[in-house]
């Protein structure tokens, strides 16, 4: 007889935790016998009745809603916020120099412009969207671009702006404001929008 034969599988912890396991899952797929013997009721709600015309409560005439039903749908009209709107006649660009993300002095007057319109209303909140021109690496461009957008976000703060109503982002190069290539078009590119939400 051969030795290997009349071996005996000694459990081990590891074994016993498998077997276990097995156990526990073939006895929680054995199947639920349910009564088909408990009632059943309907909890469906009792219509309304229609109103005296035969039109339905609260729909419009004409409009065929559902007669005895009493349930219509009214649309409803959303207003678009108020506050997503920008201050009137102030610029929401701020220019960048090559390969900066020092605000330069002379759009110091347009953030404070923004920062008067945040500080009026503490509900206002603005996304500043840092971008660069096409020159540079991907990783680069948006890192410069977050730099730009955090110092417009920096410079708001010192106005009062609290932190809670911006958020700065950066685009990198990805979406240029202007298509081509020259100093001209860089210029236009290196930028910071202001875009309120």
């Amino acid at each position: 007889m051969n030795a290997r034969s009349t071996d005996v599988v000694r459990p081990t912890p590891a074994r016993l935790a498998v077997v276990g396991l097995l156990a526990a899952l073939l006895t929680g797929c054995s199947s639920v016998r349910l009564d088909d013997s408990a009632p059943v009721t309907d909890r469906a709600p009792a219509p309304v009745q229609a109103p005296v015309g035969g039109a339905a409560a609260g729909a419009a005439p004409g409009a065929g809603g559902a007669v005895g039903d009493g349930r219509a749908v009214v649309p409803v009209q959303a207003a678009a916020p108020e506050a997503a709107q920008p201050p009137a006649n102030v610029a929401r660009v701020i220019y960048f120099d090559f390969d900066s993300y020092t605000v330069k002095p002379e759009f110091m007057a347009t953030l404070e412009a923004h920062a008067r319109f945040l500080n009026a209303d503490r509900k206002r909140r603005v996304v500043l969207e840092g971008h660069t021109d096409e020159r540079g690496g991907r990783e680069y461009n948006l890192a410069l671009g977050q730099k730009r957008a955090d110092a417009v976000r920096r410079a708001l703060a010192l106005l009062g702006v609290q932190d809670e109503q911006m958020e700065s982002v950066s685009f990198g190069k990805e979406k240029p404001a202007v298509q081509g290539s020259g100093e001209e078009v860089w210029s236009r590119n290196r930028r910071v929008e202001l875009s309120y939400r």
